[in-house]
This record gives C-alpha cells, structure tokens and sequence, in this order.
C-alpha cells in the first residue's frame, strides 16, 4: 500500500518523526510476528522426534519445503493487497473526480 506522501507534508517536523517511528516499529513487530508464526508452523509440521540435536534429513527437506510454501503465499497475499488497495486509490480518486465536478 502506498502511503500518500502529501499527508505527511502539513506535519511539523516532530510529528513526521514520531510517525515514522511508530511506522517502524510496527514494521518490525509484524516480521518478527511473521518470522515466529513461520517457525511455529513448520516446526510442528516437520518435526518429529528429538532424537538429535540436528534435523533428520526428511525433516530438513520439510522444513525447507514448508518455508518455501509460506514465502510464497505470502508474496502472493502481498501482491493480491497491493492490487485491491490499488484499485480502491483509483476508485476513490475517481469518486473524488466526480464529486469535484458536481460543485
């Protein structure tokens, strides 16, 4: 989503700050939630016993494999939002067009 930089032009410099900070941190807290919802999953997908501190080959490869499969759906999700909110830019711009134009 992209977001309209215009906004952020009108604020005072510590208000930008602020923003960017909370924008940041939000940022970094929704990877790590990302990365342990990742972890959790394919560990209990592919993890079966604990008979070595080292991953067996077949729950290596599904560790791997299920990785894989997250990333994608997650590029996937990603481009599918940007799509929608790109169309919903466009629609609003379009109604704001038309509402400009009755005045």
């Amino acid at each position: 989503m992209n977001f309209p930089v215009e906004a952020m032009s009108d604020l005072p410099e510590e208000h930008k700050a602020s923003f960017l900070a909370q924008l940041e941190h939000m940022q970094v807290r929704d990877s790590l939630r990302l990365y342990n919802s990742l972890v959790e999953r394919c560990f209990k997908d592919c993890v079966s016993d604990f008979r070595s501190k080292n991953l067996a080959k077949d729950e290596e490869k599904c560790v791997q494999k299920c990785c894989e499969k997250f990333m994608n759906v997650s590029a996937r999700t990603g481009m599918r939002f940007q799509e929608f909110f790109t169309e919903m830019e466009k629609q609003a711009a379009e109604a704001a067009k038309q509402a400009s134009k009755k005045r």
